[in-house]
């Protein structure tokens, strides 16, 4: 069966992403957002395309938006980033975690009518753009019961679609009760992806992680860039390097350069990338962390 990553533009194949981004916010749009977080409200394609055709520049191929559709993900407006900038992106399904939803139909679903949702996503889309992750949430250590059944639905979407699993760890921690959750539930945990776990310092707890067979997203590259690449030599030099990969999470107009913010999503190809060769990474580890993991965790067989 030949494998593929689904994208806003269609199907590709893993060995032409290029380097990856694995977690980002290119378009986050939503009436909640924009009352709540303004700082977070990233509704233009105009200053997206900006800002990606900086990413693009530096040499990335493809980004992973993590943002679902009815928490301000728009996968036409990615698609039509995608068109204009030639990178590879792919839209997220699932559900980021409650305080970003008024619709409490959402949170009340059941996981049957959740998984139905996400397949849906996954192999017909959104007016035909289609998602090619599934994101789920914990806002604490352990799932809530509504946390459960997203979970739940997560696990039946990639039984049946094969498509990866990205989860959010709120402040890093939770990750642990997330594993549990997911084994219990018979997901290949090798699909998994486990977001903002570089939030957390104790090497103990990255090493755990990783000894179940996930894959742990450092995303905080950008804000922490000096305790992240720190993080990344002592993985790599624990023997934890495959289970790695690199984001940006970069959910913030003050840290988009083309909108007066710093350091520039592009900077997590060019300073960061030299704090991880200051770290002692050749470029056999550095394609490991951007091209090979990411594209292995994306690459999923097509349905029937």
């Amino acid at each position: 069966m030949n494998r593929l990553v689904r994208t806003v533009l269609g199907d590709v194949d893993p060995s032409t992403l290029g380097v990856v981004l694995a977690h980002e916010h290119l378009i986050i749009d939503s009436p909640v957002v924009a009352a709540k977080w303004p700082q977070i409200h990233l509704s233009s394609v105009e200053e997206a395309i900006a800002e990606t055709r900086e990413i693009a520049a530096v040499g990335v191929g493809t980004m992973v938006d993590a943002m679902p559709l009815n928490a301000g993900g728009d996968p036409g407006r990615l698609a039509e980033l995608s068109r204009v900038t030639g990178l590879n992106i792919v839209a997220s399904t699932g559900m980021h975690t409650a305080k970003y939803y008024e619709d409490e139909s959402l949170l009340r679903a059941d996981a049957q009518q959740l998984a139905s949702w996400f397949m849906l996503d996954v192999i017909e889309g959104h007016h035909g753009v289609k998602a090619g992750v599934v994101k789920v949430a914990t806002a604490g250590q352990s799932p809530s019961h509504q946390e459960q059944r997203l979970f739940e639905a997560a696990a039946v979407t990639q039984e049946s679609t094969g498509v990866p699993i990205l989860t959010h760890c709120e402040d890093g921690r939770g990750g642990l009760a997330q594993i549990d959750l997911l084994h219990g539930l018979g997901v290949s945990l090798d699909r998994v992806a486990m977001s903002h776990v570089d939030k957390v310092t104790d090497v103990v707890y990255h090493r755990d992680l990783a000894e179940s067979g996930v894959y742990l997203c450092y995303d905080q590259g950008l804000r922490t860039p000096e305790q992240t690449a720190g993080l990344v030599g002592e993985m790599i030099a624990l023997g934890y390097g495959s289970r790695l990969l690199i984001g940006t999470d970069g959910a913030r107009r003050t840290l988009w350069s083309t909108l007066g913010g710093s350091p520039g999503l592009a900077w997590i190809q060019s300073g960061f990338r030299e704090l991880l060769v200051g770290q002692g990474l050749g470029r056999p580890q550095l394609d490991q962390l951007f091209v090979a993991n990411p594209a292995a965790w994306l690459a999923f067989g097509p349905e029937s």
